[in-house]
């Protein structure tokens, strides 16, 4: 047989392998831990047959559609946690803005600009083992005042938490909370040693049990094996988490993980692929590291995910929204309006 007919042939088969997975996950089919680590060990030739397959996972419950969402750090550094990646822990020796809760008029401010940049969905994230009592305070006043003005979803980001504080968060209006992994609990103690796994998932917990949504994800690239990575997205399938943020590890320098360099864009997006395909009916965020470690294949991450952050992280900076705006466009794909009426 010519060897030209023996390549269409192995062709024709790679195509079908990433294909008849992913029919088999809209036919309602559970990836399993060996089936999701051979989507992250995928040949790089294979990359867009996988991501076609992982595409059409995403148009069955998300169309061409992206949720945008914004961040405001209000509140920096300061933390006494020892978390082995954020330029915000005890441990870091990053130059990053400190400062403490920000006032009531740069939280509105902030989501002002949320709303400008057609976001769906305002964060407010804390620096913190836990927020603290005036803490809680300051979100549950700022919260009803946020949605009274602007169309928005409120994702609260705030440490561990109790359930009495989460049914607290619930009760002003705060439609979900992120609280991420991080990692697999195998990995966990690599990279942070103050609090567990089992500390997250407590908090976790809390939300899901006051009525909140969960909003969960990880971060890509400290040093784990692939294994951890699946394990990640497995257990948080099973938590039943609604939206997993994707990081890609930035090394900031005056971290402990500073220097690291582990990642490649075709890697990065076959993660993605995974996340997708273990996690079909999910929103999947590309979030902090896209555009160090996606660079110019970016808009295919956008073929597994369907949101992405829209301007800056919480220490470092975004593409400039524009660059955003037009990917979306240029992908044929359209921004998520949130129509929502604003909650009295």
């Amino acid at each position: 047989m010519p060897e030209a007919m023996i390549t269409g042939t192995d062709d024709v088969r790679v195509n079908n392998r990433w294909h008849e997975l992913a029919g088999r996950v809209l036919e309602g089919h559970t990836l399993s831990a060996d089936e999701a680590l051979a989507v992250l060990d995928a040949p790089d030739e294979e990359l867009l047959d996988l991501l076609a397959a992982a595409y059409r996972v995403r148009r069955r419950w998300f169309g061409n559609q992206v949720q945008l969402y914004f961040l405001m750090n209000a509140k920096s550094g300061l933390c006494p946690e020892d978390c082995s990646y954020c330029s915000q822990s005890k441990v870091s020796e990053a130059e990053i803005p400190k400062y403490n809760l920000l006032t009531r008029d740069k939280l509105l401010d902030g989501a002002r600009l949320a709303a400008e940049r057609q976001a769906k969905t305002y964060c407010i994230v804390i620096s913190a083992r836990g927020p603290n009592e005036r803490e809680m305070q300051a979100v549950a006043s700022i919260v009803p005042e946020i949605k009274q003005r602007y169309p928005l979803k409120i994702c609260a980001c705030l440490g561990l938490l109790t359930p009495e504080q989460a049914r607290e968060l619930k009760a002003c209006g705060v439609d979900r909370v992120n609280h991420n992994l991080n990692t697999s609990e195998a990995f966990y103690n690599d990279i942070c040693t103050t609090h567990s796994f089992a500390d997250r998932l407590t908090t976790l917990h809390a939300v899901r049990d006051a009525g909140m949504e969960m909003c969960s994800g990880g971060i890509v690239g400290m040093g784990e094996r692939r294994e951890d990575v699946v394990d990640m997205a497995i257990a948080l399938r099973d938590l039943g988490v609604q939206s997993i943020p994707v990081n890609f590890l930035n090394p900031i320098d005056g971290t402990p993980l500073a220097g690291r360099s582990d990642l490649d864009p075709r890697y990065c997006l076959k993660v993605l692929a995974m996340f997708r395909l273990v996690n079909p009916d999910r929103e999947i965020r590309i979030a902090g590291g896209r555009e160090l470690h996606l660079g110019s294949l970016q808009p295919l991450g956008l073929y597994a995910a369907n949101s992405i952050f829209v301007g800056d992280y919480l220490t470092t900076k975004g593409q400039a929204p524009e660059a955003d705006y037009q990917m979306i466009r240029d992908l044929g794909f359209e921004v998520v309006a949130n129509q929502e009426a604003a909650a009295c």
